[in-house]
């Protein structure tokens, strides 16, 4: 007898896991750069929101809060050796990236996450890209050059250097997870736990062989408090908000993907991020005074309209490969590896 099917899930669902991830990461982006714009510690920011997520992790499994119990075990954590320094440095790279250049040009400096995450799978997978597929990456690499180069914006080298290189670790993380599931049984929950947790732990030397421990102490002790505008919130204070704000969604965030990858489609989750690019760009013009020329505003709508025909013709190609694997059923053929959870890991690292 052939098992249930799964019923899909309902429109409400649906619309509200979007919209969470929608707010969420525009929030998650938002905050960051509200912190970035007046702290001298990025690293020591990063280790807060990691921290704060670990912290909530303990409290949520204190309570039985979560669907699975939470565990330490050191021969899992050594198996994470990988997974962990690869997301240190790539969030790391990632706040150094959104430090230096505008919230509007976050997404054009970070825009070759796709091509170096098809590149990546090619080499480490075999996962052969069709012409489409390269087609499309073409046209999210042309965007970004015609962000960095064409557009006659002055843009941070630093943090254009910072963007790519947090890119091509973002591909390759990608990759390191999808293997990494394997030491916890393909838990994401238990996953997201040690990442969160262990990444706290080496983070927190390397803020102070990166220099960052006189700044620390100059924050925590609110040292630049009379040089506050009236009205104005000290960079104390503004940082704890944004740690806390970033910290609690970043956990949130991580709670959420178990749904999401229930219950939203590779061409929902597209849409949703076409979406909260324009937005992040508009937010960054009101928030941030952002300038949004032409040429930028160019680069941003190429790298969202490479990006969306990619999911396109991967939706495709995924509905080829399902008609032919179940005609092919009865005559014991095997299913090629899908790239699906590859890139959405992918996606979900590439936000800060």
């Amino acid at each position: 007898m052939k098992p249930e099917a799964e019923k899909p899930a309902s429109k409400a669902l649906v619309t509200g896991v979007v919209l969470f991830y929608l707010v969420a990461a525009l929030a998650m982006v938002m905050a960051n750069k509200w912190v970035l714009n007046t702290t001298e510690t990025p690293l020591f920011f990063l280790w807060s929101q990691l921290a704060i997520a670990a912290l909530l992790f303990v409290i949520c499994d204190l309570f039985r809060a979560l669907p699975d119990r939470l565990s330490f075990d050191m021969h899992t954590a050594k198996q994470m050796v990988a997974v962990v320094g690869l997301n240190v440095v790539g969030l790391s790279f990632s706040n150094y990236t959104l430090k230096y250049v505008d919230a509007s040009f976050y997404q054009v400096a970070r825009g070759l996450v796709l091509p170096f995450t098809v590149a990546v799978s090619f080499v480490a997978l075999h996962a052969r890209p069709s012409l489409k597929v390269l087609s499309a990456c073409g046209m999210v690499t042309f965007g970004f050059f015609i962000g960095v180069f064409l557009d006659g914006t002055p843009v941070s080298a630093l943090g254009i250097f910072f963007g790519v290189a947090s890119s091509a670790i973002t591909a390759v993380h990608s990759v390191v997870i999808k293997q990494s599931l394997k030491a916890v049984n393909g838990s994401a929950l238990a996953l997201s736990w040690y990442m969160n947790s262990l990444s706290a732990v080496v983070l927190f030397p390397i803020v102070l062989l990166a220099g960052e421990g006189p700044g620390v102490v100059k924050l925590l002790f609110n040292v630049d408090e009379l040089t506050v505008a009236p009205g104005a919130m000290s960079p104390l204070r503004t940082f704890i908000w944004g740690s806390f704000i970033t910290g609690v969604l970043g956990f949130l965030m991580n709670i959420a993907s178990l749904l999401s990858i229930k219950v939203t489609s590779p061409i929902t989750h597209m849409v949703s991020s076409a979406v909260r690019g324009v937005a992040a760009s508009l937010l960054g013009m009101w928030l941030f005074h952002d300038i949004i020329t032409t040429g930028r505003a160019s680069s941003i709508a190429t790298i969202l309209a490479g990006s969306a025909l990619y999911t396109w013709f991967k939706h495709q190609e995924s509905q080829v490969s399902s008609s032919s694997h179940n005609a092919s059923d009865r005559r014991g053929s095997y299913e090629r590896v899908k790239m699906e959870d590859i890139e959405a890991a992918a996606e979900s690292k590439a936000k800060p």
